[in-house]
């Protein structure tokens, strides 16, 4: 029936578009990696080629990031893009990071020509400590992220071996993690020939298997034209390959990043997408930090990304450490028909603790920051952490954040 309705909803709108239809691509579906395995293997690839294997696929940085090209036809009619990520571990059973970008089409000093050594990032500015790549310069623009993900401890691999570990509340391990992304406002940046990335940050031989999906969702409306858009990486501090490094410049200073607000660019919006990470104890992973987004010296947004939901999670999680905490449990005692409190101990897993806007096993979607009142011509963003912890030795204290700016023109 409800098929029956929607044809004939699109007979009507056929009808009522006259000779101005919109010519149909038809809906597209790009499989750009299919349980491709990401791991980490010092001299397998070398970095003097990125010649594709048998599946098309470039290795690049030891084998923790993954490139393959597609070619995306241009939509006339309105679409909707999906991103969809499906993980299980090969072997590694921590919480690593992980990301899906694409390489912004007009770069054309990119992570290809750099692996090679043909190529290199812009010398950063000296309040950028020598982060390289993280923001624009000659010829080159940070990759634009399509999804921040963090993996889970060991789902898949040691989910058939840790029944010990098992709450009573979960009736099985889950065999692996999926995450969708609604990433339809990047469009501008995901048509024509594009180079599709995947990183993750593992460091063990084994790694993850990992596949990803590119969905595109045509209207069938044949008036409902395509909005122009435009998406404009403004930061990325993921260190993807060398010689990127540790981002843990918030602790002593902000990032200003200039960009270019184009006339007639209208509902301009900030994605940011930002994770905190230091797992030694009181680290900024388990620890509350402000983050404050200014435009030309005013505070725009400014919130704690802190994500209290973790033990949800906890079927993805089977090779989690657990430990016995002491704590106070109220339970009924039926035979004097009342409650009791009695100190217990409980198992807790690591995946169960808040972190700073991610748990393993999630993805993490950016926050959306309307710039309603920005002109047309050249302003000032800063990025500021005010409390972020440097990294001091064995204490890896850093801050992954990603922006860009979309706009409708």
């Amino acid at each position: 029936m409800k098929r029956s309705f929607l044809y004939l909803l699109a007979l009507l709108l056929l009808s009522s578009c006259g000779p101005k239809q919109i010519p149909a691509v038809g809906d597209q579906t790009y499989l750009v990696f299919d349980n491709q395995v990401v791991n980490f293997v010092p001299g397998k690839y070398p970095k003097d080629s990125v010649q594709p294997d048998a599946n098309g696929i470039i290795h690049l940085g030891d084998g923790r990031l993954l490139l393959e090209k597609i070619h995306v036809p241009n939509f006339q009619r309105s679409v909707k893009v999906t991103a969809t990520v499906t993980l299980k571990s090969h072997g590694d059973r921590w919480d690593k990071s992980g990301s899906l970008f694409v390489i912004p089409q007009n770069s054309s000093t990119n992570f290809l020509n750099i692996w090679t050594g043909k190529k290199s990032f812009p010398e950063p500015a000296k309040e950028l400590e020598g982060l390289q790549g993280i923001v624009a310069g000659d010829d080159y623009q940070p990759v634009l992220e399509l999804m921040r993900f963090m993996t889970p401890f060991g789902v898949g691999f040691y989910s058939d071996s840790t029944s010990a570990r098992k709450p009573v509340y979960i009736d099985k391990w889950a065999k692996e993690v999926q995450w969708k992304e609604d990433v339809t406002d990047r469009i501008s940046q995901l048509e024509g020939d594009v180079w599709i990335g995947v990183w993750v940050d593992t460091w063990t031989k084994e790694g993850y298997q990992l596949s990803a999906t590119l969905d595109f969702d045509e209207s069938d409306i044949p008036c409902d034209a395509q909005k122009p858009t435009h998406a404009e990486p403004v930061l990325n501090t993921v260190y993807y390959i060398g010689p990127q490094g540790y981002p843990d410049i918030f602790a002593r200073k902000n990032i200003n990043v200039n960009v270019d607000i184009p006339s007639g660019a209208k509902n301009v919006r900030l994605q940011y997408i930002v994770t905190g990470h230091g797992g030694d104890d009181g680290g900024d992973e388990f620890v509350q930090k402000e983050n404050i987004i200014s435009l030309d010296g005013k505070k725009v947004y400014d919130f704690i990304p802190w994500r209290t939901d973790c033990a949800s999670f906890r079927r993805f999680n089977p090779s989690s450490g657990v430990w016995l905490e002491k704590r106070k449990v109220q339970y009924l005692d039926w035979k004097a028909g009342k409650y009791k409190v009695k100190e217990m101990e409980e198992p807790i897993a690591s995946s169960d603790y808040s972190r700073s806007n991610w748990c393993p096993g999630t993805d993490v979607p950016p926050v959306t920051i309307p710039l309603d009142s920005i002109a047309a011509g050249t302003h000032q963003i800063t990025f500021s952490i005010p409390k972020a912890q440097p990294r001091e030795g064995d204490k890896m204290n850093f801050w992954l954040v990603s922006a860009w700016l979309d706009w409708d023109e």
